[in-house]
């Protein structure tokens, strides 16, 4: 005799806050199954949403806001948003401020007091990078409140995808906290809305999961910052780079992933996350983390110089840098803290002219006083050499006056 399986789920009444790449794509991966809400001040992005138009680049985000079938509204007000919500989920910006070593979170709590106002008893999920400790700082603020902190690990232009087929789901619940279940059930609730199987719930507490958030950035940064090296170590001794590290992560140990050269590391999380973490180890030993930091500027201080001596500098001044986009990754459209900002300020800081081809800028004719340019023949012909962080095909007619360091050709 065979039997049928009814499966059971009972719709939640979902709030996200923060329509960025972590908060669209939990609001579009929870949507298929719960009543979702995207909240944000940025009107213009609410309505693209609100017609299936994803504000942000990702391949899923746009597949699935127009081909299914997603129970999900946005909205700027925050009564609307709010009022009712069972879960609410913070993702806002929590860009880092270097004058005071910290991340500034005051946009996480500006939506706390709307949800103390509007949903005081709904599960409170932060999503936002935060430093360590701060949840529990917050829960003797909000001591009302129902707050947990559940990391992401998501690539700008693959958010949903990686939503969808996560390495592991992390819950950090504060100390002592008597909402242990409804912390558990939201994280069942991210399991069932994925399609990979056998994901696995790591329940911890809060500080723990706010570390685990800033090492594992922390430790991609240092893989980045060390293939980076071996680069600059092969190419200052005229050796064949891929070669090495093609050798070097065969070893199952180490592994043949994650080690493409680049100008270094960038994109909104990597940079703020190895500087949160290394403000937290103010009076620990350390050596490595630190290190991670300097590594970096190291990084970029040789290839402006590199880029430059190719050039022709400083015996000719005339040359004219041309900077082959400002994203990080292919398949993005955001340019936040791109590694390349950095090699632009140190070219110009020599008197050298910049200028840029971006397709996604399209606020004004120059960034940062140096001109975009939207025609790629005029910028490949005003370029005296072109630095391209990663390669594209649309290249190849140049391929004599490109600087890269794109030796696999992905991110």
């Amino acid at each position: 005799m065979k039997y049928l399986l009814v499966w059971s789920y009972t719709i939640k009444k979902i709030t996200v806050a923060g329509t960025g790449y972590v908060g669209l794509s939990n609001a579009v991966l929870l949507s298929q199954y719960n009543e979702v809400t995207a909240y944000d001040i940025i009107k213009e992005k609410t309505d693209k949403i609100n017609n299936k138009i994803s504000p942000i680049a990702d391949k899923e985000i746009q597949e699935y806001l127009k081909i299914k079938q997603l129970n999900l509204t946005t909205t700027t007000d925050p009564k609307q948003a709010f009022v009712n919500a069972e879960i609410i989920l913070i993702s806002t910006p929590t860009n880092y401020d270097p004058m005071v070593n910290y991340f500034d979170t005051k946009s996480i709590e500006n939506v706390l007091e709307q949800v103390k106002s509007y949903a005081p008893d709904a599960l409170i999920v932060i999503k936002s990078t935060v430093p360590v400790g701060y949840t529990e700082s917050l829960r003797e603020l909000y001591p009302d409140l129902k707050l947990v902190f559940s990391p992401e690990f998501l690539r700008e232009g693959r958010a949903l995808y990686d939503n969808l087929y996560p390495s592991r789901i992390i819950i950090g619940i504060p100390k002592n906290a008597p909402y242990v279940d409804l912390a558990k059930e939201f994280a069942e609730l991210l399991k069932t809305s994925a399609l990979k199987n056998n994901i696995e719930i790591l329940c911890m507490g809060a500080t723990e999961a706010e570390s685990v958030k800033l090492f594992a950035n922390s430790y991609l940064a240092l893989r980045v910052s060390f293939f980076n090296e071996l680069d600059t170590y092969a190419e200052q001794r005229g050796l064949d780079t891929a070669s090495i590290i093609t050798g070097v992560c065969l070893d199952p140990r180490i592994g043949d992933y994650y080690n493409n050269p680049s100008f270094g590391y960038g994109g909104y999380c990597l940079p703020k996350d190895t500087k949160q973490l290394l403000a937290n180890y103010n009076e620990v030993p350390n050596n490595i983390i630190s290190a991670i930091v300097e590594a970096n500027k190291t990084r970029k201080d040789y290839i402006a110089d590199r880029v430059l001596k190719i050039a022709g500098f400083p015996q000719n001044m005339s040359i004219v840098i041309g900077i082959y986009r400002l994203t990080m990754k292919a398949d993005s459209d955001n340019f936040r803290h791109s590694s390349v900002h950095g090699i632009i300020k140190r070219i110009k800081a020599k008197g050298i002219k910049t200028i840029i081809y971006e397709p996604a800028f399209n606020k004004d004719e120059n960034y940062f006083n140096s001109p975009v340019i939207t025609n790629l023949e005029d910028f490949k012909n005003q370029s005296t050499v072109i630095i391209a962080n990663r390669l594209e095909p649309e290249l190849e007619d140049v391929a004599n006056k490109v600087f890269t360091r794109d030796l696999f050709k992905r991110d």
